[in-house]
């Protein structure tokens, strides 16, 4: 299924198709097989002002020769496709149109005042490439695209859903020494004309006959059906919220599934239960209070049987009666039988007491 949304990831955005196959194709094609012809896309503007290239204008400011800059240019332009989902192809270029060429003059603008104010000769060394209007992107990206939280890392600072193009513009800027003035520019005409400041919009635009001329001959070509088998999920505002809501739906489907299948291995016993072998303080707490009361209660019957046998050995100790043990009742009639033998012989009577108890 994600296989199926990366194929047609660029439906109804023709335009961000074209910009990110054809820029891309010719910058690896002049770096790889023709770097003898890069010199016709260097962008000098000292060249410009002082030999009237006015070419370089146009040449200079589409394809780049750094592949790193045609790598992160594609990537941004990538995520910046939902513009021309939100605007329409029309509108879309229009704003790329007014960005590039008021870019041109904001370039004139700051490298004249860097040159006045600090003596630094930027002019033959700006980078190449349709980077102005990518910056320019950045203005209706940071006002009109919500921001979102998705974790939170050392205390306040947060990662949201627009971190990642922040972080990629960041490394665009940082690609070269110059590139600087080239997203200042961008930055300064895309605050132009996405305010509608001196009216830029409503002269700087793509006319309705060359967007029909340019939808019947070149749309075809980079254009693709609108997925069908795609469920409608959710109500987002843009295809890409859809899409997100989509995916977030099934990642939590699969975890649930993935939960529901450790539990039944759990009851399987087919995974380790460790609160089995290693039980919680509270448990064994508990088990330790049931075993010591377990303990008292098997003790305390022999207790009780102890103290009855010792009072009646008292009392039986105390009083004698017919009902102690026969060794006991022979030893005393046997002692009372030598007393009084011994009594009858002292009395004189002893033969007669003798001859009278045993005749025999």
């Amino acid at each position: 299924m994600y296989l199926e949304r990366d194929q047609e990831i660029h439906d109804k955005a023709p335009l961000s198709k074209g910009l990110l196959l054809v820029p891309s194709a010719l910058s690896l094609l002049l770096a790889l097989l023709l770097p003898h012809c890069q010199r016709f896309f260097v962008y000098d503007l000292q060249a410009i002002k002082d030999d009237f290239q006015i070419w370089r204008l146009i040449c200079g400011r589409i394809i780049c020769l750094d592949l790193k800059d045609t790598f992160c240019s594609s990537l941004l332009i990538y995520n910046f496709r939902i513009f021309e989902r939100r605007y329409g192809s029309r509108k879309f270029a229009s704003f790329l149109l007014g960005s590039w060429v008021l870019s041109a003059l904001v370039d004139f603008i700051l490298v004249e005042a860097v040159w006045y104010s600090f003596g630094i000769a930027a002019a033959g060394n700006l980078p190449s490439g349709f980077l102005a209007p990518v910056f320019a992107l950045f203005v209706p990206f940071y006002c009109s695209i919500p921001r979102v939280q998705v974790a939170q890392i050392l205390g306040p600072l947060s990662i949201t859903n627009k971190t990642l193009i922040y972080i990629l513009g960041l490394q665009l800027f940082t690609s070269g020494s110059y590139i600087w003035i080239i997203a200042i520019s961008g930055l300064i005409s895309g605050i132009c004309y996405n305010s509608k400041m001196f009216q830029v919009h409503r002269v700087l635009y793509v006319p309705s006959w060359m967007a029909k001329f340019f939808s019947r001959t070149l749309e075809p070509i980079f254009s693709s059906s609108e997925p069908t088998a795609e469920a409608r999920v959710g109500m987002g505002a843009t295809v890409d919220i859809q899409r997100q809501q989509t995916m977030e739906l099934l990642d939590r489907q699969l975890m649930l599934s993935q939960f529901a299948q450790v539990r039944r291995q759990r009851q399987q016993g087919g995974m380790i239960n460790w609160n089995r072998l290693f039980p919680p303080l509270r448990q064994r707490r508990n088990v330790n209070y049931q075993d010591d009361r377990r303990s008292e209660q098997q003790a305390s019957p022999p207790l009780e049987v102890s103290e009855e046998q010792n009072l009646h050995h008292c009392h039986h100790k105390n009083s004698p009666d017919t009902n102690s043990s026969p060794s006991l009742t022979c030893m005393y009639l046997g002692v009372h039988f030598v007393l009084l033998c011994i009594y009858n012989c002292e009395l004189g009577i002893g033969p007669a007491v003798t001859q009278l108890l045993f005749p025999w």
